[in-house]
């Protein structure tokens, strides 16, 4: 990536000049077309913006506006302050730590947006925390989710989405345990790994195909010395993206192919739809090394929660123990990464639970993105979770 940057800016600056002065002829569009595809094909390290400066709520625009609400190394905890609205539902939207930065939620959040108080967990990219700071454990990942419980306050919702539904689980039941005041009165897991034998997809499968040595000699390097995360080991954001895009390659060569030729055509708001996509989706964020290979070893491997093995800091996790928090389980039909079942699964192990207290909801013909963005997300799912959460 480094050896491509120059020529990546070359040809940045040509597309820029081509796009003061258009070119006419076919050829020379097709030139720019190319040119303009080259140096955007490229994954980020920079948290894109979320960009919601205003939301619809009873008809009228409203302003919001991003506050912090608490920080740590790893994570901010971020508010979307709606500006003259009064108290609603509080939920915090636990962001997953897998590659990709919390605006990969920025549909969901502008779904939830109208009726709910939204937090979101902002995770950070490890690359630019100082070594100094210390290690990232599971362990760690739960410490985040009590703290951004406790200071969401009693009667808050929480709502997790993929990898972050096995640690948000664990806290619920943890303050559960001790009946703590801040636990959550809903919990909505989606598209989530509880249990991952049920229904193995190709992701499950090539997790347990290895040791965790052969995933610590073949997937973790080491943070350059010109960031500040320097020497850290890390989990490179775009091998996990590399392997995203490996599970359906054909569908992302024919969205360039196509972006190409709205592109020579002149087809702007096609153009346009195609960056949004793709600035999202290439931005990428490095993980600390402890956490993948835990986590890979925990959920992937060990099945630890399940089977009733997994602990945090010694003590044992029992979902068991959860029995005032309404838990609502979303899937997708067609989930090529969270198989069917995986996620329903947690109605089981919440065993003290009443059947009233456990919804699920199979959202047909989407597939993982689909459970948490786009039209059926916001008409179809969210409705439910809308209704879970009053």
């Amino acid at each position: 990536m480094d050896l491509l940057d120059p020529a990546r800016a070359v040809a940045r600056a040509a597309a820029g000049l081509m796009s003061w002065h258009p070119p006419h002829g076919f050829g020379l569009r097709g030139v720019s077309a190319a040119l303009e595809l080259f140096h955007s094909a490229a994954a980020s390290r920079h948290r894109p913006p979320f960009g919601i400066d205003h939301v619809t709520v009873g008809g009228e625009a409203v302003p919001v506006r991003e506050q912090a609400v608490l920080a740590t190394p790893l994570c901010t905890l971020l508010r979307f302050l709606k500006e003259g609205v009064g108290e609603q539902p509080r939920i915090l939207v636990v962001a997953p730590m897998s590659g990709h930065f919390a605006t990969l939620l920025r549909g969901a959040v502008r779904t939830l947006l109208p009726d709910l108080d939204v937090y979101i967990t902002d995770w950070h990219n490890v690359r630019d925390v100082p070594a100094a700071e210390g290690a990232f454990w599971l362990d760690d990942y739960i410490d985040h989710v009590l703290r951004c419980l406790i200071a969401l306050g009693p009667d808050c919702h929480v709502l997790a989405v993929c990898q972050p539904a096995v640690p948000v689980l664990a806290a619920t039941a943890l303050m559960a345990e001790e009946d703590h005041r801040c636990q959550p009165r809903s919990m909505t897991l989606m598209a989530a790994p509880i249990d991952t034998r049920i229904n193995p997809t190709e992701v499950n499968v090539k997790a347990t195909r290895h040791s965790l040595s052969w995933f610590e000699r073949r997937t973790i390097a080491t943070v350059p010395a010109r960031y500040p995360g320097r020497f850290r080991r890390v989990y490179p954001g775009f091998l996990q993206l590399s392997a995203f895009m490996a599970m359906n390659p054909g569908r992302h060569v024919r969205a360039h192919v196509d972006q190409y030729a709205n592109l020579v055509k002149g087809d702007g708001d096609g153009a346009a739809a195609h960056r949004r996509f793709y600035d999202e989706y290439l931005a990428v964020m490095d993980l600390p090394a402890e956490f993948y290979l835990q986590t890979l070893a925990s959920v992937f491997q060990r099945h630890d929660l399940p089977l009733g093995r997994m602990a945090w800091r010694g003590r044992r996790i029992d979902p068991a123990a959860i029995r005032r928090t309404t838990l609502f389980t979303v899937e997708g039909e067609l989930d090529d990464i969270c198989g069917v079942g995986q996620t329903r699964v947690a109605h089981a192990l919440c065993s003290s639970l009443p059947a009233a207290m456990k919804v699920h909801n199979e959202q047909k013909g989407v597939g993982h993105c689909g459970v948490f963005h786009g039209r059926r997300w916001s008409n179809e799912t969210y409705p439910k979770l809308r209704a879970v959460i009053g």
